[in-house]
């Protein structure tokens, strides 16, 4: 027979199991009740900066798990386009010229009319409001110090510098057909000779007789051209601020050069996927990313520029952001319906005439 301190025992015991099992009751309930928004972006360094600072408060805040597919914005584009009709991600960034042919597409749902917007660089916010920048950068002119200061050579301050006679074989240009960078650059010559974002003919007629000598090589993507200028074959190239800072820590002798006639916005734009499961988070989602305090992080972990003006930077990031808010002032955006209606036309010709 039990005696009574037996008894108080298993009493004690069995309330212990009873609670531990109701803890692991609501526990179990709690990590149901928890959601998980897919967001498609790059990869290597974004992504760590936006899992590591920029996604965990709002993930504390909305009791949420944000997973990161990442690819190339032609990559999560094609991704997007694959599922349409029951997408697997909620919100998407993009190039800005690639967000155009997704909203064009129908893959986007319309923003929130917030507050937030108004805080954005009016260039930030997307036709509609379909998608909204949240990391503003430009394209311009960069330059290898070393060999500029060897040759006793001014710093670039045009795009018309790339057709300077004294860079015969230094100028390295990304190609038009494949990388923003080369397009930008060509399209800024393009309107320089008189052209628009519907015409190309000025471009096209002069590059052979100023800017093509000059070009050592038309290389796909900008992944070689540290390799280029630490051999001193490439002088001049476009390139952007954020891409300038990243080979300086690398100590490769670089610098960025904003042409007189304006460098070319090049922002990674978001935009909530239309028919996701979640479109009420992914809208919350979309919004806190657009904030000042987000974008401050983003700015501080991985460099990347504020859409929104609210943002103070930190003590060194401090000099950089006004740099970076001076380039604002001039930069020039491009008609992305216009360009990307024409461009198969366009990297055909360019494919046909000025990489053949």
């Amino acid at each position: 027979m039990m005696d009574k301190k037996q008894g108080a025992s298993r009493l004690s015991k069995g309330k212990w199991l009873l609670g531990a099992a109701m803890m692991t009751l609501l526990s179990a309930g709690a990590m149901a009740q928890q959601k998980t928004l897919y967001v498609g972006m790059n990869g290597g360094d974004m992504e760590r900066a936006f899992t590591q600072y920029v996604f965990p408060d709002f993930e504390k805040a909305n009791n949420v798990k944000i997973v990161v597919v990442p690819g190339t914005s032609t990559d999560v584009l094609a991704k997007a386009q694959a599922y349409k009709d029951k997408p697997q991600m909620h919100v998407m960034f993009l190039d800005d010229g690639i967000m155009a042919r997704a909203i064009s597409m129908g893959l986007c749902e319309q923003l929130n009319d917030d507050p937030v917007l108004k805080e954005l660089y009016p260039t930030a916010v997307m036709k509609d409001r379909m998608a909204a920048g949240i990391d503003i950068g430009m394209t311009g002119l960069g330059y290898n110090t070393k060999m500029f200061a060897d040759k006793g050579w001014a710093p670039p301050t045009s795009w018309m510098d790339l057709a300077d006679p004294k860079y015969k074989g230094k100028v390295v240009f990304q190609s038009a057909s494949g990388s923003t960078f080369g397009l930008h650059g060509f399209l800024m010559f393009n309107r320089i000779q008189g052209g628009d974002d519907k015409n190309y003919e000025p471009g096209f007629k002069k590059w052979p007789d100023t800017i093509g000598p000059n070009v050592l090589e038309y290389i796909p993507n900008s992944a070689k051209l540290a390799e280029m200028i630490q051999s001193n074959e490439a002088a001049i190239f476009p390139l952007t601020p954020t891409a300038i800072a990243r080979l300086k820590k690398r100590d490769i002798p670089v610098e960025y050069a904003q042409p007189k006639e304006g460098s070319v916005i090049l922002m990674v734009g978001e935009c909530v996927i239309a028919k996701n499961s979640e479109p009420e988070l992914s809208q919350k989602l979309a919004l806190y990313l657009l904030s000042a305090s987000a974008q401050a992080k983003a700015l501080e972990m991985g460099g990347h520029f504020p859409s929104n003006k609210n943002v103070k930077a930190p003590a060194d990031n401090a000099e950089s952001l006004k740099r970076f808010q001076g380039y604002m002032e001039n930069a020039k955006i491009l008609d992305w319906d216009q360009i990307n209606t024409a461009r198969p036309a366009f990297n055909a010709r360019w494919n046909r005439t000025v990489e053949r």
